[in-house]
């Protein structure tokens, strides 16, 4: 986990986090545990990772999610959280989702933003302000089947997505006892998750569409300023451009 700026703990915010990769695995580990200390290198914000609201149905599972301060990723969690809960909150949420998961691939870094727009909106209702998040190696755990666009494989995937919420991706890892055997464990490649610098928002109860355009624009503007400030560090080529859709 990388701290790029401190973050007052008077204002609220709302991380984008990208890109989603198959299980989102650097958003969990640095947001809703301690292993990299986000504690300590934020003192007194309280991060909230968001996920689906079908994974609090079931038993056990919903527990163990709450217990990492993981939240539904719904209005009204959302703006409990922004707005009842007093400041120094933080929500992360994977911005691309399931339709980003489709396309992540190791070597390749593409997100899915460009009519992603509602994150922005509930910033400008709340004041809260943005934070974008690039987490480096997160597509590079897994490996994933990609299915083209017009396949009879993407068009099963969509539907699953419209009407269940997730895309079933077809993917393997690495087996428990030999990388060179296939498994559900991520491969042994670091994630190296970036913060970066708050983009201060104002609070408008009803924002226009214009001013949400204007806003979002600045995030994703920012959030490319991120990559290419920090990719060579972290293995990727001076050349590497990241896609976004």
């Amino acid at each position: 986990l990388v701290k790029t700026h401190n973050l007052l703990t008077t204002r609220n915010y709302i991380f984008g986090y990208h890109p989603h990769g198959i299980m989102g695995l650097g958003a969990f580990c640095n947001f809703s545990t301690e292993a990299t200390g986000v504690s300590q290198k934020f003192p007194g914000i309280r991060p909230y990772l968001a996920t689906l609201a079908g994974n609090f149905r079931m038993p056990i599972l919903r527990d163990y999610l709450m217990s990492g301060g993981i939240c539904p990723v719904n209005r009204d969690s959302i703006d409990y959280i922004l707005s009842k809960n007093g400041s120094g909150n933080a929500i992360i949420i994977v911005v691309g989702g399931a339709a980003e998961s489709l396309d992540c691939t190791p070597g390749k870094n593409s997100v899915t933003l460009k009519n992603r727009k509602g994150f922005v909106k509930l910033a400008l209702q709340h004041g809260a302000d943005l934070v974008p998040v690039y987490s480096f190696g997160e597509n590079e755990v897994y490996k994933q089947v990609i299915f083209e666009e017009g396949s009879w494989g993407r068009w099963v995937q969509k539907k699953f997505q419209k009407h269940i919420g997730f895309a079933p991706c077809i993917f393997h890892g690495r087996g428990l006892f030999s990388s060179n055997t296939w498994g559900l464990l991520p491969y042994s490649k670091p994630i190296t998750t970036v913060v970066g610098e708050p983009i201060t928002i104002p609070k408008i109860d009803n924002p226009s569409q214009k001013e949400v355009d204007f806003y979002h624009s600045m995030y994703v503007d920012s959030l490319i300023k991120l990559f290419d400030k920090y990719k060579s560090r972290f293995g990727l080529p001076e050349t590497e451009v990241l896609e976004v859709n």
